[in-house]
Formats: C-alpha cells, structure tokens, sequence
C-alpha cells in the first residue's frame, strides 16, 4: 500500500449538485444514511442503500477510482471482520478444519458486515471529497451552534477538526518524502519481520514528528499575526443559506432512513 493511496481529507473542487449543497444539509444527510445502513438486515434493503449511494457517486462526478484507492488502507480491517463472522458465527456448517467451523450464516453475515463497512467509509470520503475543509467548518460550527449555550466551544472544536483534515493529505506528503530521503541513503523499510519493519519506521518518526510541530508553530503564528480569535463576535465571509436543492437532499435522505426502518421491521 502506498501512502498516495490515503484519499482521506482530499478535496476535489467540482460544480457538481452534491458539491453545490449546503455543508449542513451534506452532514445531516451523512448523518441519516449511515443510520440507514445501519438499520438494513437483510438483502433488499443493503441493496436499496447501495443503490443511493452509487447514484449520489455518480451525481457528484467523484471518480470510483479514487473511492476504491481510498479502500487499500482498511483492506487487512475488512479481512479481519469477515475472518471472525464467517468462523464465529453459528449456524449450517460448510466447511470445517481443525477448530474452525465455516458456517452458511457466518458466510452471509460477513458479507453484509464488509458491505457496511465499504459503505460507511465510502460515504465519509464522499463528504470530504465534495466540501471544502471551510465550507465544513462553517456547516458544522452552525449546526452545533446551540451548545454555545451550554459554553461548550463549538467554534473552536469546529476549527480544530477542520485543521485536522486539512493537514492528513499534507502529512501523507511529508511522509512519503522523507521515506523517499531516508530510501536514497540506505533505508529499508519493506522486508524483515513485523518488528523490524516498526524499527525501521523510528527514522522515519522523529523528523516526521518535528515537521508536524513546525508547521503548527508557523500556523498558530500566522493565525496570531493575522489577529485571529474565536467565538463570539467572528464573521464569516460566506453565509450559509439552505437552497431547494438542500430541501429535497434533506427530504429523500429522511424517507431513505424512515423507508429503511419500515422494510428491517418487516424482516427485510
């Protein structure tokens, strides 16, 4: 796997109806989908959930492309679970060896677990991939702007998580360059066990460590130099405002999870 392969926290500007929606009606809509994915249980209804989202996909012009490079880094977790459902779950035998038993219901239930999987991160990265680190700032800062009453920070919380996400691709970057330095005097990071592959890494972690903390000592400065401050009395230079476009998202993502509940409760 190559670090080029972690997509999380990339934007890819577009004009496309999904990266025209409001960034809350996006969270909220994010929010009710992985309701309804978690609420499906049987074959219909996964089917119904993957449907929308390969629509939403296609409606947003991201390319699957870069969906299916952003999958490499969860492929040893998506093995893992489906290992654990398909030899720990009771049922129809199909095969057995040793102590281990493969059992029909385990087989369908490790599917439908990856399957969630793969769905959950894949609309998580569609998120970010169609919204702006400061078009989700703003969505998020305004949607948890009723605990400001409780004196939580949302601003703050909200700027910090933005950071974040704006710095992953960035970090990937740094990371990869200094591996590329450490590889041309020598460094070998690919064979050997596990535990010299985590050695060789200690090289590799401590300039990458002191290029993380320069980077937030040269940000923190320039948001000084620039006078920043949050909470009350902060502007926005783009005020949010919910379109008819944003109603109608709002609208199909909350009959998807009502439609969802519905079918899981007749045993679909």
């Amino acid at each position: 796997m190559a670090l080029k392969d972690i997509t999380l926290g990339q934007f890819f500007p577009g004009n496309s109806p999904i990266h025209r929606l409001d960034p809350r009606a996006k969270l909220i809509g994010l929010i009710l989908y992985i309701v309804a994915l978690f609420l499906a249980g049987r074959w219909l209804t996964y089917l119904i959930v993957f449907l929308v989202l390969a629509l939403v996909v296609a409606v947003s012009t991201v390319k699957v492309k870069a969906l299916v490079r952003g999958m490499k880094p969860v492929v040893f977790l998506l093995v893992f679970t489906a290992v654990l459902n398909m030899f720990y779950t009771p049922g129809r035998a199909l095969a057995s060896f040793w102590i281990f038993t493969i059992t029909y219901e385990g087989v369908v239930r490790a599917f439908f677990m990856v399957a969630r999987i793969l769905m959950l991160i894949s609309c998580t990265f569609l998120l970010t991939y169609t919204t702006s680190p400061l078009a989700l700032t703003d969505g998020l800062e305004s949607l948890l702007g009723p605990l400001k009453k409780i004196r939580v920070p949302v601003h703050e919380l909200s700027m910090i998580m933005s950071i974040a996400l704006r710095f992953i691709p960035t970090l990937i970057e740094e990371t990869d360059k200094i591996m590329s330095a450490q590889r041309a005097r020598g460094a070998d990071f690919d064979s050997g066990n596990l535990v010299q592959k985590a050695k060789a890494l200690i090289p590799l972690l401590v300039p990458l460590f002191i290029s993380a903390f320069r980077r937030a000592d040269e940000l923190a400065t320039a948001m000084e130099c620039r006078c920043y401050h949050g909470g009350e009395g902060r502007t926005r230079m783009n005020q949010l405002h919910y379109r008819a476009g944003d109603g109608l998202f709002l609208a199909a993502a909350f009959l998807l999870c009502v439609g969802i509940g519905v079918l899981a409760h007749f045993g679909w």
